[in-house]
Parts: C-alpha cells; structure tokens; sequence
C-alpha cells in the first residue's frame, strides 16, 4: 500500500516550513510532497514536467493550495484540477493570506472544498493544521 500523500502548492519556503512543523507537531504522519509553484503542482498531479513517469494513478488523499502562486496562480490550477475527470475529486483546500472577497468567492465557484486564511500565529496555524488533518484525513469519506 502506497503512502497517502498530501501535496503543499506553495512557494512561501516559511510557509512551507510553518506547515510541515505543524504536520509533525500533530503527528499528521502523511507524505507531504511539496510544489514550489502551480506548474509544477500540475506537474505533480499529471505525470508533466520532472514529474514525468510518476504514476499518475497514486492521486494525493488532500491538496492545500495557496493562491498567489508563480508561473501557474492557484485559481488556474484549480481550474485544471476541477477540469479532469480523474482529479476533479481530490479534495482541495485554498490555505491562503488573501483575504479578497473575490478569490473567496472565485475559489468556491470552481469547485474548492474550503477556503482558510492562513493564520499569522504559530499556535493558531499549527491548530488549523491539527482540524484540517482530523477532518480530511480521518472522518471525510473519500468519493
């Protein structure tokens, strides 16, 4: 059985750090893959790029999705990942600092599972982490 993995779109490194604290603090003992920007968080998803050849079959079990993403922003990838049949599925979280009525509103109009700032406090982020794993991972029922 093959590792469950949570995929992080996020090109903040602190953010990036913040959250894989806050896994391990919570135990959320889960792969965490981490794409640096939406291209490659597509990359990852569709077996493109330097992820060429990975098996696209093995779909992470939750993506945490920051919107203000280079090359490919988090809105777009959305898009895509709502767009294909075989990832439409996959639950996706916007953890975010926007706090832009329209990006609330554009995130849930193509189909994200919920929408959370990011919050600025260590405790409070690594709180949210404990809730998302627990829903999430433990008692959402996957499609």
């Amino acid at each position: 059985m093959s590792a469950k993995v949570i995929l992080l779109i996020e090109d903040n490194p602190s953010d990036v750090a913040l959250t894989e604290r806050a896994l391990q603090r919570n135990n959320i003992s889960n792969t965490l893959v981490v794409a640096q920007d939406g291209q490659e968080g597509l990359d990852y998803l569709f077996g493109g790029g330097a992820h060429a050849g990975r098996d696209v079959g093995a779909l992470p079990v939750l993506i945490l999705l920051d919107l203000k993403l280079p090359k490919v922003d988090g809105l777009d990838v959305l898009r895509q990942i709502r767009a294909d049949a075989r990832t439409r599925r996959v639950p996706v979280v916007i953890l975010t600092s926007s706090r832009e009525e329209q990006d609330i509103a554009a995130g849930y109009d193509l189909g994200v599972n919920s929408y959370i700032r990011k919050p600025v406090d260590f405790a409070q982020f690594s709180e949210t982490v404990r809730q998302l794993g627990l829903y999430w991972l433990v008692l959402n029922e996957s499609p």
